[in-house]
């Protein structure tokens, strides 16, 4: 494995805010971009021999870096391992493609189901993971089955029933990492499919702060109640704590008004998070995977 890891290009010393749409972050020590599943066994392999922490990463829309940093190794399946294919009413697609990519080639091979994550800002693998979704939709409903690396280098296929998708929840956890996943699809019009992309990608500009650094809804929906509706009634639209804010657009989002920093967003997650509480007794829990 020496000799595959020293060919994976590398980079050193990268700033986790270029790599989150959060757009704050302290310096990474190392940041992998492998190309393929023999890569990433090389990089874990690496870091299990020279007890490294690593972290795998996608697109950086689900995650809170510390300014600190992070002290150990990035494994950034992204834009290298982001090939799509299709056959027939199926699709595979490999980790690193953003749903935006595969709600494309589905939208261009008249393919109907990825609708509602054309404005998804994640990645495949990410979005497997935490079973995300939107306007009705989750991944649940059109992932046919996953293929998973486990961190000791052997690999498995689960079907769909065997994922265990619930409301922002898969089986993944530390110990897995999506490497792709085949999704199956229903033959649709291409207008049809065009036309509800651009209505919800309407339905996003018009109620989300895509203007503001964000890494989309912070808060997971509490069981039967709206996260955003609790803040609003909570008093705290538009509360600022340092460059971060709670959205007076959505307050569901807590967004990089102003130059925040990490520490701002995260004591303003913690602030909504014990105001909430008091004054309706329900507990949020963040959807944002917070990083130490």
């Amino acid at each position: 494995m020496q000799g595959i890891i020293d060919k994976i290009n590398c980079q050193r010393n990268i700033m986790l805010s270029t790599l989150s749409t959060f757009r704050v972050g302290g310096a990474a020590r190392c940041v992998y971009n492998p190309t393929n599943k023999d890569e990433i066994k090389a990089v874990i392999e690496y870091c299990s021999e020279n007890n490294e922490r690593y972290m795998i990463l996608g697109n950086g829309s689900n995650v809170l870096f510390p300014d600190e940093g992070f002290d150990g190794i990035i494994i950034h399946i992204f834009n290298n391992m982001n090939t799509i294919t299709t056959d027939g009413e199926r699709i595979y697609a490999m980790a690193g493609a953003t749903l935006a990519q595969i709600a494309r080639v589905a939208r261009n091979n008249e393919l109907t189901g990825m609708e509602f994550a054309a404005g998804i800002p994640g990645t495949l693998g990410g979005a497997v993971v935490m079973n995300a979704g939107a306007y009705g939709g989750e991944m649940k409903d059109v992932v046919e089955y996953v293929d998973v690396l486990f961190t000791d280098g052997t690999e498995k296929r689960f079907c769909a029933e065997e994922m265990e998708f619930s409301y922002r929840h898969s089986i993944i956890d530390d110990n897995m990492i999506v490497i792709g996943a085949g999704l199956k699809l229903e033959k649709g019009n291409g207008y049809a499919i065009e036309a509800r992309i651009n209505e919800l990608k309407e339905a996003r500009r018009a109620k989300q702060p895509l203007e503001y650094p964000s890494a989309g809804s912070t808060f997971k929906r509490p069981e039967g109640y709206f996260a955003g509706k609790l803040i609003e009634e909570a008093g705290l639209k538009g509360y600022r704590h340092g460059g971060a804010m709670v959205s007076d657009k959505h307050s569901g989002f807590i967004i990089n008004y102003s130059n925040a920093t990490s520490r701002d967003i995260l004591e303003l997650i913690e602030y909504v998070i014990e105001t909430v509480n008091d004054k309706f007794g329900v507990l949020l829990e963040t959807e944002v995977k917070i990083i130490k």
